[in-house]
């Protein structure tokens, strides 16, 4: 029985894997493989690690061995342990992104410095990322499926906040809310599959999450979309205090289709397009956390990539009508171009490895942030990231978290003591 063709099989691919992560392969066409192949491996480099390291010490155990194979092994765990390090080495890129866009004192305004155990990869919850995934916190409960519209499931929320029964101590007055947005390329995706850590996390600490459905194209056409994020913020306006929340603090998040709708809402508040019935509602917020959002619908920038996404996919899947026939569409929902002095706060994180939509979008969109808006920018660009690096637990997506978190509370801190001197 001849193993060693099966083993150096074995090999090439997690070479193959590694490599992809290390590089990304280049192009729109091949963006989609690229992305999920490097995805998954970028953020579970150490369990891959583990597995080509077994696979080479079992085969070493051969008679025949297949040194080939075992060169690419080698090759493989190289680049493995490079993406490893490279992810530990984003808690100091998030936290340079925070001092360089708050001030080296922004520290001051947390409830407490962050401890070194704070900032330590969590390793234990990360041996199985999946089932720490689903695991809700201890003081932790979640409300799921109330309606803030009439669109069925698709107008459902579920809402994360601290256990009543469990307040913490010291604890008073309504808590911060943040509003979480899925992502799914605006035609699947739901309230339960992403942004689950983070939202556990700030649970725990003290604040009301709010994970919103919207409806899909292209059963539902744009602008169905961000109606329905305009319609959730207003119910939470108006009905978040019944929950424990601050209606007068909202904080917006979401990653991909859903960055780009957090951003698009948090840039558009009160408009009455797409505020159909409800005109008048409060859908502003306070700060915007956007992911690896598509910032240039319209493909104003010029960029290859950004005109391919709104021919190819946004214009006949989305928007169902042509750039030629209606550009103010494109236009309008383009959240590069709906930058005002007014802007609030954000805090935008891209991927430098992102394969979907590349990072050029966020850099742009944030350098014009930086130009027109009063408001602070914070920009993180990760390295080696890929597109979805927060949607289950590993050690970058820890990294991000807690960088949200500390951004967060110096926010909602800054906040309240600026409405308390006035």
């Amino acid at each position: 029985m001849h193993l060693g063709p099966s083993f150096r099989t074995r090999a090439l691919v997690y070479a193959a894997l590694t490599a992809n992560a290390v590089r990304p392969l280049p192009g729109f066409r091949t963006g989609v493989a690229s992305f999920f192949a490097g995805w998954v491996t970028g953020e579970l480099a150490p369990h891959l690690l583990a597995v080509t390291a077994g696979d080479a010490a079992a085969h070493l155990t051969e008679r025949r061995r297949d040194p080939v194979g075992l060169a690419l092994s080698a090759v493989a765990a190289a680049g493995l342990v490079h993406l490893v390090q490279q992810a530990r080495r984003d808690q100091q890129v998030a936290e340079d992104a925070l001092t360089e866009g708050l001030g080296a004192d922004y520290a001051e305004q947390l409830d407490a410095l962050p401890t070194p155990a704070d900032l330590r990869v969590p390793w234990r919850s990360l041996v199985n990322p999946f089932r720490t995934l689903r695991r809700t916190p201890v003081g932790v409960v979640v409300e799921r499926g109330i309606a803030f519209g009439e669109a069925g499931s698709r107008n459902h929320l579920d809402i994360y906040r601290p256990d009543p029964a469990e307040r913490r101590a010291g604890a008073h007055g309504p808590a911060p809310v943040l509003v979480q947005v899925h992502g799914g390329a605006w035609i699947y995706g739901r309230k339960d599959q992403q942004g689950i850590p983070l939202m556990h996390h700030l649970a725990s600490k003290g604040w009301v999450c709010v994970a919103i459905n919207y409806r899909l194209a292209p059963r539902d056409p744009w602008p169905a979309q961000v109606v329905d994020v305009k319609r959730a913020l207003a119910w939470v306006r108006e009905h978040i205090a019944d929950y424990g929340g601050d209606p007068s603090y909202v904080a917006i998040t979401g990653g991909s289709a859903g960055g780009h709708l957090t951003s698009l809402a948090a840039l558009t508040a009160g408009d009455p397009a797409y505020q159909p019935g409800f005109e008048h509602a409060d859908t502003s917020v306070q700060v915007a956390v956007p992911h690896y959002g598509v910032y240039d619908v319209a493909g104003s920038t010029g960029t290859k990539a950004a005109t391919s996404m709104r021919d190819t996919f946004l214009a006949p899947r989305v928007m169902q009508t042509s750039w030629a026939e209606h550009p103010e569409v494109f236009e309008d929902a383009s959240p590069i171009l709906r930058i005002t002095e007014d802007a609030p706060d954000m805090f935008v994180i891209h991927g430098a490895h992102d394969s979907l939509v590349p990072v050029d979008q966020a850099r742009q969109f944030v350098a014009k942030l930086r130009r027109t808006s009063r408001a602070t920018v914070v920009y993180a660009e990760l390295p080696g990231a890929q597109h979805a690096f927060d949607v289950f637990p590993s050690i970058r997506s820890a990294h991000v978290v807690r960088a949200i978190d500390r951004y967060l509370h110096w926010h909602w801190n800054s906040w309240r003591a600026g409405r308390s001197a006035v």
